[in-house]
């Protein structure tokens, strides 16, 4: 199934009503206040103050952390402290509403919720990669594909992420019903149970039996793979062409009051993102604990998650059949940095479908073309992909509409 101008988005959020009257509060008042109303003088000592980039331990960040390791914020002439590691995607997200970080990755649903749930301007610049997230089942579970997980158990990391959303899709696709906080289901039922659970526990959960199956970034599912014997059901990309799921941001006020200083920024990220899409081996094993340890994993584990993609080992011959559409010539994760409206309009629909815990009405009363337009600003991306030689040299594009795209989602 081919679809054009469709959405998708989603992850996790807390429900409890005094730390969101907290995050709104603080960041109300210390983004809004002290961003926006800014006197130059106290402008142009943050423009010479050290970026600070924060990151959650994952394949996604790669851009972030080979932008630095490789000097490109630095050849920017740009300070930059050492990128800071939290765990958990909350914790991401309230250091960079509380000012704690400058520039970070999140999950695309993530900037959706805090700028039009909480009211904190949050602006998505660019992508920071496609694909690079999987659906990985126990061996021994019987899973084999979507219409196997009637009444099974599946993690997801985040409500407010893309593995939500996708997983969602997937499972009304095959007629099957997502359900959260609900009773077990006996063998036979076409519920399907929503868990949380933090990426770096998922394997130890799935190993463990506790849940059947989870979907997540990399380098999540090579662990499991390599560690544990389990098997990859479905790559994401193989879902959902290309796909975003991480995706570059900052404050709005630095769009408005730090043009200079926000290009720099954009320009080293496009730079990493086009070196590793020509140094994928090289890039693990910087990114290791072997090499300059910005993640806890062997190179070996890093290797797989970037290059472990072929119709041989995935293909129709195995089981599961993880790969079923080799024509779309994929790769594990991709590093493509421009955020094509069509897919920004494909995630906001889907996102209005999608079960999660809290509050979701704000996103039915938004129009979707307002959200396309306001949410993401490509300027900075447009001229450093420009810049660093056209959209072509991150993959193929339509040479006549090379910003434009249509959405393929196929199970």
């Amino acid at each position: 199934m081919n679809i054009k101008n469709r959405q998708t988005p989603s992850s996790r959020l807390k429900k409890k009503s005094d730390r969101r009257q907290f995050l709104g509060a603080t960041l109300r008042a210390s983004l809004l206040v002290g961003s926006y109303f800014l006197p130059p003088m106290v402008v142009a000592k943050t423009e010479e103050r050290s970026l600070r980039v924060g990151y959650l331990p994952i394949t996604d960040a790669a851009p972030l952390l080979i932008a630095h390791a490789r000097g490109y914020f630095a050849d920017e002439g740009l300070k930059v402290e050492k990128p800071l590691q939290v765990r958990s995607w909350s914790a991401l997200a309230e250091s960079f509403m509380t000012g704690k970080f400058d520039l970070t990755h999140m999950l695309l649903p993530m900037p959706i919720w805090m700028r039009y749930k909480n009211r904190l301007p949050v602006k998505v610049l660019a992508w920071d990669h496609t694909n690079g997230s999987a659906i990985t089942v126990h061996h021994e579970s019987g899973i084999n594909e979507f219409s196997d997980f009637g009444a099974k158990r599946i993690a997801v990391p985040y409500w407010y992420s893309m593995h939500n959303i996708i997983l969602q899709m997937g499972l009304r696709e095959v007629g099957l019903t997502p359900v959260i906080r609900h009773p077990a289901s006996p063998p036979g039922s076409d519920r399907v149970h929503l868990v949380i659970i933090a990426p770096s526990e998922m394997p130890a959960a799935l190993a463990g039996r506790k849940i059947d199956a989870y979907i997540v970034a990399e380098p999540f599912n090579a662990i499991a793979e390599m560690r544990t014997g389990a098997k990859i059901m479905r790559f994401t990309g193989d879902i959902w062409k290309n796909h975003p799921c991480c995706v570059v941001v900052m404050k709005e006020a630095q769009t408005r009051q730090q043009q200079i200083r926000v290009q720099k920024s954009i320009n080293a990220v496009v730079r990493a993102q086009l070196w590793i899409g020509n140094n994928r081996e090289k890039a693990a094993d910087i990114l290791s604990r072997d090499g300059l340890r910005y993640l806890p994993v062997p190179k070996d584990i890093l290797r797989h998650a970037f290059t472990g993609y072929d119709a041989h080992t995935y293909g129709k011959e195995a089981r599961p059949w993880a790969i079923r559409h080799p024509e779309w010539d994929m790769q594990r994760i991709g590093f493509q940095p421009y955020p094509f409206p069509s897919a920004t309009r494909f995630i906001f629909n889907e996102m209005k479908r999608t079960r999660m815990e809290g509050d979701t009405d704000f996103l039915r009363q938004l129009d979707t073309d307002f959200v396309v337009r306001d949410l993401v600003d490509i300027r900075y991306v447009k001229k450093a992909v420009l810049d660093a030689g056209g959209l072509d040299k991150f993959g193929a594009v339509d040479p006549l509409h090379p910003w434009e795209r249509e959405e393929s989602f196929m199970l």
